[in-house]
């Protein structure tokens, strides 16, 4: 089946005893996912595959040619079978009779809806007319990084006969459109031996009269292509090492220290969350001599444009002397110059009916010996316009040591960026959650309602970190929400609330990962029971160290974020209804809880002039999900109520004003509303979630 990997080769994963009993729709999938699944053949959500299949007309039930094609948007790595359009070709090939010619190209896309076949609600691509064209019945579309980096070198055409000879033709770049679908058909029909084609600044095309045989040309040229580069690069690449690349814990420290300022600098329009990249291939490029000419050049394939921007901002930072309140003091310049230069390169190039100039902050910021830090609207986007970046990385590196890399012509760049098709694009995407863009770190939150909490922020878009104690807790958590939300929106962090050592890292970590915080849920707790002559100063200690000093803790490491950021902040204490309310054997677990209190409202009124908010959330008895309820405390509380344990669930909701249970999902609502912008002109409050207690009325 398949052969081993072999160094940098891309390995024949084709299975052909599993392909076999599959049907040519299954098969396309099946390709798309082997191709999808190696960042060296194509990129996260680009390029794209098609099969022409005979299919049964639902209306004449007689069979039709059916082009299967990657729908608008998705990535062949996870694509499924909704994910593909459906076209009569018979159609497609009518619309050669309405074209109006290139300067109408973009009208062709509203075409496409009438060629629909079945129904399908899956809209078909701007790529469609490009494998519509190709005589071929199956397609592929890659973006891999040794065949760009042969189409943007400056003698593209040259290299490509030189490395593949005529089995792969070139095409002079062209944006994808109606009109490079019929370049390409015209290609195919004066070539007709032809295997592929290099497309200059963009891509790679194959084909083949079978789904193998296109999986196995797409992977045979890349692997031509990377030997060919293995063979001819020798020596230093990027003009060698400029800089020595400081060791991972500094590169860390580093990014700690960059990340929340940039984050505060380029968040007014809308929040942004930030990814931190230090491989290998991007500490070669950060440190090396051409790092800014190669840098200030741009992406060429536009793929990689339309998640990276016009360029990256290179940041002003010397590994061998390095001065970290040198390179802040020195952002808002560096942040003002990269959005002059933008708005001048929109200015330069926009057309009557381009829309609007968009944000005017960079997507990257390289900084040499250190690595890579992106930001974006949220954790996937920034995570993979930093996986772009790196395709570009890797295509620069072997155009410069070949060739002379090109980037895309500015103006050609611009009319993809602000291209109308694109922007109508994002028009339809959905209204951000109420919580988009915005990190969250919730201690205990391995817990009952820590657990709901995170469910909670998540549903509303937020980033969270879940911080807790009970590592095994903390990992099953982690795994659960991971599933059900997916990996980039959760992040653990294991924190002792205790130790001023641990809170300081966690948090440094929590930055790194999402470039910042703004919310803090500080829910870390225990609950103790025990008449005050019987009260040992030890656990009087825990009381206080855990629901006093914690708090503290977590507090002064939020404040110390938000005030680096300069955009505000929000900080949420789950204490309890026994901070208000004393009650009979608890002391120092009611003392502390007052404590809790106290302290929100001292950082509520030193926050309020810097944007930070401080509220505070109260429950009582949250029997059912808790922590605090399956130890001890059960036994002490029923105890001292002169109870059995299965009495208490009733004797709360009974002794509650409106006769409820509490529950976790009750206490995150609470939260949420603190954490939510529907309390923006709430501080210094307090939400009892208590089912109603007199004793708890606040004075």
């Amino acid at each position: 089946m398949a052969e081993e990997q072999k160094g940098a080769r891309l390995a024949n994963l084709w299975d052909k005893a599993r392909a076999e009993g599959m049907s040519e729709s299954e098969r396309l999938i099946y390709r798309s996912n082997l191709l999808g699944s190696d960042k060296r053949i194509t990129n996260y959500g680009g390029g794209n595959t098609s099969a022409k299949i005979m299919e049964k007309d639902p209306l004449t039930g007689e069979m039709v040619e059916v082009m299967w094609v990657k729908g608008s948007g998705g990535d062949v790595g996870s694509i499924k079978r909704d994910g593909f359009a459906t076209l009569y070709m018979d159609k497609l090939r009518a619309l050669k009779n309405v074209y109006r010619g290139v300067e109408f190209e973009d009208e062709m896309v509203d075409y496409l809806p009438h060629c629909t076949f079945n129904l399908n609600p899956r809209a078909a691509s701007i790529d469609t007319p490009l494998h519509a064209y190709v005589p071929k019945k199956h397609v592929d579309h890659m973006h891999p990084d040794a065949i760009i980096a042969i189409a943007a070198s400056k003698n593209s055409r040259q290299l490509t006969q030189q490395i593949f000879g005529g089995e792969i033709g070139w095409l002079p770049w062209k944006r994808p459109g109606y009109e490079l679908g019929l370049w390409l058909g015209k290609f195919c029909e004066e070539n007709p031996k032809a295997r592929g084609v290099v497309l200059e600044s963009h891509g790679l095309f194959t084909w083949g009269d079978t789904a193998e045989e296109s999986y196995l040309t797409t992977i045979e040229i890349i692997n031509t292509a990377i030997a060919w580069f293995e063979k001819n690069i020798s020596g230093p690449v990027f003009g060698g090492e400029k800089v020595r690349p400081l060791d991972a814990a500094e590169r860390r420290k580093v990014a700690q220290a960059l990340m929340p300022v940039i984050r505060g600098k380029i968040s007014a329009s809308e929040p942004k969350i930030g990814h931190f990249d230090d491989s290998a291939a991007v500490l070669e490029f950060v440190s090396s001599n051409n790092l800014k000419p190669l840098a200030a050049l741009g992406t060429s394939c536009p793929d990689h444009f339309l998640r990276t921007k016009i360029r990256p901002l290179v940041v002003e930072f010397d590994p061998a002397n390095p001065d970290i309140d040198g390179t802040l003091a020195g952002l808002d310049a560096a942040i003002a110059a990269y959005r002059d230069d933008y708005a001048a390169y929109y200015e330069r190039c926009k057309h009557p009916n381009s829309p609007a100039i968009r944000d005017p902050n960079a997507v990257v910021y390289l900084v040499p010996g250190v690595g890579m830090i992106t930001f974006a609207k949220d954790k996937a986007t920034a995570r993979i316009s930093g996986e772009f970046y790196v395709n570009a990385i890797n295509v620069m590196r072997g155009s410069s040591s070949v060739s002379t890399y090109m980037g895309l012509p500015e103006q050609e760049a611009f009319d993809i960026e602000y291209w109308l098709l694109e922007e109508a694009k994002l028009q339809r995407m959905p209204k951000p959650k109420t919580l988009a863009g915005k990190v969250a770190l919730i201690t205990g939150g391995a817990g009952g309602i820590g657990r709901a909490t995170v469910d909670r922020l998540l549903r509303e878009g937020a980033c969270v970190v879940l911080a807790d104690i009970d590592a095994g807790a903390l990992e099953s958590a982690l795994s659960d929400f991971a599933k059900r939300y997916g990996a980039d929106q959760v992040r653990s962090a294991l924190i002792n609330v205790t130790s001023e050592d641990a809170v300081i890292g966690g948090f440094a970590d929590a930055v790194v990962e999402y470039g910042g915080l703004d919310i803090l849920v500080s829910n870390a707790g225990l609950a103790s029971a025990s008449p005050v002559g019987e009260t040992t100063l030890a656990l009087w200690d825990k009381n206080m160290d855990i629901l006093a000093k914690g708090y503290f803790l977590v507090s002064r490491e939020a404040f110390r974020v938000f005030e680096t950021q300069k955009i505000g902040g929000n900080i949420v204490f789950v204490a309890s209804k026994n901070g208000l309310a004393a009650s009979v054997n608890a002391s120092a677990y009611c003392t502390a809880k007052a404590a809790e209190i106290h302290l929100a409202r001292c950082l509520a009124l030193e926050g309020a002039e810097k944007g930070i908010r401080v509220n505070t959330v109260n429950p009582d008895a949250v029997l059912r999900g808790s922590k605090i309820w399956s130890g001890e405390w059960k036994e002490q509380r029923a105890a001292a109520y002169k109870m059995s344990t299965d009495e208490l669930d009733e004797y709360y909701r009974s002794r509650s004003m409106l006769k409820l249970s509490v529950y976790p999902e009750d206490i995150a609502e609470g939260i949420f509303f603190f954490a939510s912008p529907a309390s923006a002109k709430s501080t210094g409050n307090i939400l009892n979630v208590d089912a109603g207690n007199a004793q708890a009325f606040t004075r």
